[in-house]
């Protein structure tokens, strides 16, 4: 891994404590908060490819475990990954792997609707996989009932997806920072 790697995980981490200084919009039906932060993932594996982006979510977890109020309303350390909204916490590692990862199969070929595609399958379909059964289990619900709250946050999200495939594709142009998957030029 090269410095410029680095450089780059480091600040896609800190990109995603900037995304949590938006206040958190609590749902009272729900345990877990609408946040800015569910984008960061979208924007990490885009933008910097699957292993760059799941390091920065990963470096940004564990500066969330030390301590550190990085996530949105100012949370932060060992207590918030044995509550409701840790799940999603974790899942962000596999968003940013697996929107990264799609982006760079169709990197040749990438489109906002390809780019929109792959943020919506890893920042939502993957997140959501991860985060609505922890809900179940953490909170003692029902699967369907977490998943049916959950259904309320799925049009906010679809908004970041379209808003992170549009940056995934500004910095494609201007910046690339992904190498085609498979040696794929």
């Amino acid at each position: 891994m090269s410095t410029r790697d680095i450089v780059l995980i480091a600040l896609f981490a800190a990109l995603m404590a900037a995304l949590g200084a938006f206040p958190p919009l609590m749902i009272p039906a729900i345990a877990v908060p609408i946040t800015a932060q569910s984008m960061g993932p979208m924007l990490a594996g885009g933008i910097l490819g699957a292993k760059r982006g799941a390091l920065s979510m990963l470096l940004f977890v564990a500066l969330v475990a030390v301590g550190l109020p990085l996530l949105s309303g100012g949370r932060g350390g060992l207590a918030v990954f044995a509550g409701p909204t840790a799940g999603f916490i974790f899942g962000w590692i596999a968003a940013a792997a697996v929107t990264g990862a799609l982006v760079e199969r169709f990197w040749r070929g990438l489109n906002f609707v390809t780019a929109f595609l792959a943020a919506t399958v890893g920042g939502i379909v993957v997140l959501y996989g991860i985060g609505i059964p922890w809900i179940s289990l953490v909170g003692g619900v029902p699967l369907a009932t977490a998943a049916t709250g959950s259904a309320a946050f799925i049009p906010g999200d679809l908004i970041k997806a379209g808003l992170a495939a549009a940056a995934i594709l500004m910095v494609k142009r201007a910046y690339p920072m992904i190498r085609p998957a498979h040696g794929r030029p």
